[in-house]
């Protein structure tokens, strides 16, 4: 029988006549279209999508995801168009198609682009419609079996790729099978001297060890029937990563991992489960903290058992799976169960549906906050980490997070909004700071305030997609605005230069400048001027006409800084100006404007002359207390640290940081202060030097150096 036969006498099982002849007529027109061309492996092309086909077959899905699995590649590899699938096979089919075929017309600096650019087409068109990735999965996994006919560098590429993305995506979705397999393929492909060492050593255990499974089988079946409670007991053997990984992550030889082999029971329903649980508990004694309930919390993708480890004979420890046949159903074919069992009153099955399509939400979220599809990408894999801890709300409702989120993550999981105005939280009724790295069954609960924005540096220890891209979204939107109304004062005032004021600039004058430049707003040029990205001066002669700019001469003109300029404005770190000093500004492309003390030493040797400096003042009304350097030498003496420290928080001042080193009899200490303006620091300095302990002190002003 030939593969498109099988693939017909399959879905026959399942599908109605009339589908059966849809995607007959599928594997036809596909059949066709491909005719003449060879896979690498030389095999006739029309192979590969009637085994993709055939690989979705016993996940039961539609004729539609079959005849698009047939026709995937058409599209990509022939003159076939999608709007010709569409005609033929209906838009559905055309959709799956359309969704899974790459973005070769687009042209991108980089392989790594390109590749990130096409998972975002993919898992765009997989929140519309989960079958997109089903065929995907399917598509990668026969991909993966023919892979030996590939150069070594794409074979390792692919196995890393499927490997880092495919193989989570499948077990986020439920596709036990897939995933193991993928898995399996995987670590063959990139580390093939240790899969063939493991495979072998595999064998011989597997030899080794029947008689025992035998006998632990027999057992186990005996006490659950002298309880009465009707079950499936089955031996499971553990995958070949599988295995490799945990020898990986508890540092074992082979020789040590006994898990090889597990145990799963099938009941009828919960209550059996638990009572199961118990029978068992008697007969092997359980080991302490290897027990897990993912009945009362499922994991993520839906899956639902009882996991326990047992003692068994001679000391062996047996791993123990205990579900329903629903349960079952859903742990084997995941999100695809749904087609598999279509029945409403399959709560699981919808419960599951509900969390796939949560997930998918989230993950578009991603994606229209993410500024690239790089981006996008880590948000993804982060999404995928496999391991979750379960945390609890101050109501009781249960939240999953990947391993290692902390308080952040939690707040925004609960809501973009809590997220983005906590200030602090409490875990497990103590209060406890945002980076807490949280556990499983903690309690957390946000506070929240009304004026509180997310922090930059959330970004070093929010985990979750969500945080991060909500957190990443809201600071270059803040950033924008602040380097727009930044671009605006700094146009004004080289438009003052020029003797022309803001309010006598048309609008025509602007869409002419829109026209010239390419911008798509004014805002988004004044944002450019903003971060150094565009000169103020050369928009504000763009803007007038050119007669008018050859009669203007320059008058100059003053910027203030407010200090609430936000990122817009940025303080230099060498020689950290405060007000009062005499400042000047300088554009830096991609930071903004940079005020530096008039000067300072770096400033002087920088490559931009005197030429490229603007001038700066000061408000006269700042408020906000700005980072000093101050380096202080002392006497060694018992407590000088104290009493410095205590001088310093007398004079409203507050010690950022500080540092020592000590130089026989005296320490010099170098502090980073926080003062609002040079009369602030000056008092600070005066109450110093009465301390007797005061050798020496002075303001550093070039902190770099």
């Amino acid at each position: 029988m030939s593969d498109a036969d099988a693939l017909l006498q399959e879905i026959s099982a399942y599908l109605k006549p009339q589908d059966v002849e849809r995607v007959r007529h599928a594997l036809e027109f596909s059949d066709i279209a491909h005719r003449g061309q060879l896979r690498l492996s030389g095999a006739p092309y029309i192979s590969h999508p009637i085994a993709v086909a055939r690989i979705l077959t016993p996940l039961h899905l539609d004729a539609q995801t079959i005849s698009a699995a047939l026709l995937h590649d058409v599209v990509e590899d022939t003159d076939v168009t999608g709007e010709i699938i569409a005609r033929k096979f209906g838009k559905s089919v055309a959709d799956l198609v359309n969704g899974l075929s790459k973005l070769d017309r687009f042209k991108f600096e980089t392989t790594e682009d390109a590749q990130a650019e096409n998972f975002r087409k993919m898992l765009l068109a997989m929140a519309r419609d989960v079958r997109v990735i089903l065929i995907k999965l399917a598509d990668r996994l026969h991909n993966m079996r023919t892979l030996d006919a590939m150069t070594r560098d794409k074979i390792e590429r692919i196995a890393r790729e499927t490997m880092e993305i495919y193989a989570p995506i499948a077990n986020r979705l439920g596709l036990s099978a897939i995933h193991q397999e993928l898995e399996d393929l995987s670590f063959k492909h990139l580390h093939p001297n240790r899969y063939a060492v493991l495979s072998k050593a595999l064998q011989v255990a597997r030899g080794n060890r029947r008689e025992m499974v035998g006998k632990i089988l027999t057992a186990l079946r005996q006490r659950l029937t002298r309880n009465h409670i009707p079950a499936q007991v089955s031996g499971r053997e553990k995958h070949l990563f599988g295995i490799y990984r945990k020898m990986q992550t508890k540092s074992l030889a082979f020789s040590q991992v006994l898990d090889i082999y597990g145990f799963r029971v099938l009941v009828d329903d919960v209550p059996a489960c638990y009572h199961a649980l118990g029978v068992l508990h008697a007969l092997y004694k359980p080991i302490p903290g290897k027990f897990k309930d993912y009945i009362a919390i499922p994991k993520a993708n839906g899956y639902q058992s009882l996991h326990t480890t047992l003692f068994g004979p001679l000391g062996t420890p047996i791993e123990v799976q205990i579900r329903t046949h629903e349960m079952h159903e859903i742990a084997e074919a995941g999100v695809a169960s749904h087609w598999m069992y279509k029945s409403a009153r399959n709560t699981p099955i919808n419960n599951l549906h509900q969390k796939t399509h949560q997930w998918l939400q989230s993950l578009l979220e991603s994606l229209s906050e993410s500024g690239n599809s790089v981006e996008f990408l880590e948000h993804l894999k982060v999404d995928l980490f496999p391991d979750e801890v379960y945390v609890f709300t101050p109501k009781g409702r249960i939240l999953a997070l990947p391993r290692g989120a902390t308080v952040v993550d939690f707040a925004y999981s609960v809501h973009t909004d809590i997220g983005d105005r906590c200030v602090a939280s409490k875990v497990n009724f103590e209060l406890a700071p945002l980076r807490t790295e949280l556990r499983n069954g903690d309690r957390v609960e946000i506070i929240t305030a009304p004026h509180a924005k997310p922090n930059p540096a959330w970004l070093n220890y929010a985990v979750t997609s969500k945080a991060r891209s909500h957190i990443r979204h809201f600071l270059k939107t803040v950033n924008f605005q602040e380097s727009a109304a930044m671009g605006e004062r700094l146009l004004n005032q080289a438009l003052a230069s020029l003797n022309v004021k803001p309010r006598e600039i048309d609008m025509a004058a602007w869409k002419r400048l829109l026209k010239t430049t390419g911008a798509k707003s004014r805002e988004e040029i004044l944002a450019d001027i903003g971060l150094g990205r565009r000169l103020n001066v050369v928009i504000a002669r763009q803007l007038i006409p050119a007669s008018e700019a050859m009669d203007q001469l320059p008058t100059g003109g003053v910027i203030t800084i407010l200090g609430t300029e936000g990122m817009a404005v940025q303080f230099a770190k060498c020689c950290r100006p405060i007000p009062g000093d005499a400042i000047v500004g300088v554009i830096k492309s991609g930071q903004g404007l940079v005020v530096h003390t008039h000067d300072c030493p770096t400033l002087r040797k920088s490559r931009g002359g005197a030429d490229k400096w603007l001038d700066v003042a000061w408000d006269k009304n700042i408020s906000r207390l700005f980072e000093v350097g101050v380096r202080v030498v002392v006497a060694n003496q018992r407590g000088v640290l104290a009493k410095v420290a205590s001088v310093i928080a007398e004079a409203e001042s507050n010690i950022e940081n500080v540092n020592f080193t000590s130089e026989g009899d005296y320490t010099a200490l170098s502090f980073t202060l926080q003062v609002s303006n040079r009369k602030h620091l000056a008092e600070v300095m005066r109450r110093l030097r009465k301390l007797p302990e005061i050798i020496q002190i002075a303001r550093v002003k070039n902190a770099v150096a």
